[in-house]
């Protein structure tokens, strides 16, 4: 069995993407994920791997769209204004079904804002963030053990489905030391094959007169019915991932007078404010997405139809609760008569303000009345 070791988050998932098998890295430095990219800078070239400081958010996240069209398990990590630049590359990739996996270490905004840790960047990570139609897998840490579990499971599922995974964790997660169990070290035969890369072509692959056959990869389609077409496709694939991805956490949810819904910094204070309600004869539950996207709405749809109240807790000013809403809103549409009578509260902040359990404990008493 393997031994814990004290690190970072950011190390953790540094640490985890090479365990992973990320034969390159590209990436510019920003608060507060520049550890990561430390490591990465130490870690990578001894292994033989590439890493690359590129001039830009812009340059590093074209250099990952390359990498991976040539065969590379790759990546790239910034926070909130990077992710930002990175927008309009992800969607690229996305466009062209390539997989890659980006990590947000989440600080404060909009603009340049603080480098305190947030949760401001939901929208963003959940909705596209670039342009078109298209999806990102959300993977959402509450812990460091989490950092790399769910990095390392980020780059399986972007080669699963040929699309971008974004790993969302915010400054605190981060920054944060905790204990952590490494993945295993996958070596280069365990990597699934990519028989759709730029290269690496088979003999069957070859032309009449033995030349290399062109694999041309693109995201532009100036038909439109192709396009419409390509994307219909694309669409069905996320059908699947809902149907075999979602993950989440419950705790307590069977029985409570409240039920709290956060992620990642936010579901840990919201598990001290459960401990602070026990003491009180209190009963609350914590719901906690782990996959952003795709939305537990089901999961979440069901115990909101038991009609308990539901207190959202982000460190943004209304972002995860529409989720919540779409939750309790398709319950009360497939036929729960609580459904739509649950109450739906928030508490926010915003620009790396964290919220404490005291202050999610006594608004939870104020909604119970208590």
């Amino acid at each position: 069995m393997s031994e814990k070791v004290l690190m970072k988050g950011n190390d953790a998932i540094a640490e985890a993407a090479i365990r992973a098998g990320c034969g390159a890295y590209f990436g510019y430095p920003i608060t507060p994920q520049n550890e990561l990219i430390a490591y990465m800078a130490k870690n990578m070239p001894g292994k033989g791997r590439v890493f690359i400081q590129a001039e830009s958010e812009i340059a590093a996240i074209n250099m990952v769209y390359g990498a991976s069209c040539a065969g590379a398990r790759a990546m790239t990590s910034s926070s909130s204004p990077g992710i930002s630049l990175k927008q309009e590359g992800i969607s690229y990739a996305a466009g062209a079904d390539i997989p890659m996996v980006v990590v947000n270490v989440v600080r404060g905004g909009p603009g340049l804002g603080s480098i305190a840790p947030a949760q401001s960047d939901y929208f963003q990570a959940t909705r596209g963030g670039g342009h078109g139609d298209y999806r990102s897998i959300v993977l959402a840490p509450k812990s460091v053990q989490e950092c790399a579990d769910l990095t390392y499971l980020a780059f399986d599922l972007a080669d699963r489905y040929r699309m971008p995974v974004i790993v969302l964790a915010d400054g605190m997660i981060g920054q944060m030391m905790e204990g952590v169990t490494l993945p295993p070290e996958k070596s280069l035969p365990e990597l699934p094959e990519r028989d759709w890369i730029a290269g690496n072509m088979t003999a069957r692959e070859t032309g009449p007169e033995g030349r290399r056959k062109a694999r041309h990869i693109t995201s532009i389609h100036l038909v439109p019915e192709e396009l419409e077409a390509k994307t219909r496709k694309r669409f069905a694939r996320y059908e699947t991932i809902k149907a075999g991805e979602i993950r989440f956490e419950e705790l307590g949810c069977a029985g409570a007078d409240l039920i709290l819904v956060a992620y990642g910094t936010s579901a840990r204070v919201c598990l001290g404010a459960k401990m602070l309600a026990e003491k009180e004869g209190i009963k609350l539950g914590v719901f906690r997405p782990v996959t952003l996207w795709p939305f537990p709405y089901e999961a979440l749809g069901k115990i909101a139809a038991k009609g308990k109240p539901l207190l959202t807790v982000e460190m943004s000013l209304g972002q995860l609760v529409e989720d919540v809403k779409l939750a309790v809103f398709k319950a009360a549409v497939k036929g729960s008569a609580a459904g739509d009578a649950a109450g739906i509260h928030l508490l926010g902040h915003s620009g790396g303000v964290i919220p404490t359990e005291e202050e999610v404990f006594t608004e939870a008493k104020k909604i119970l009345g208590k």
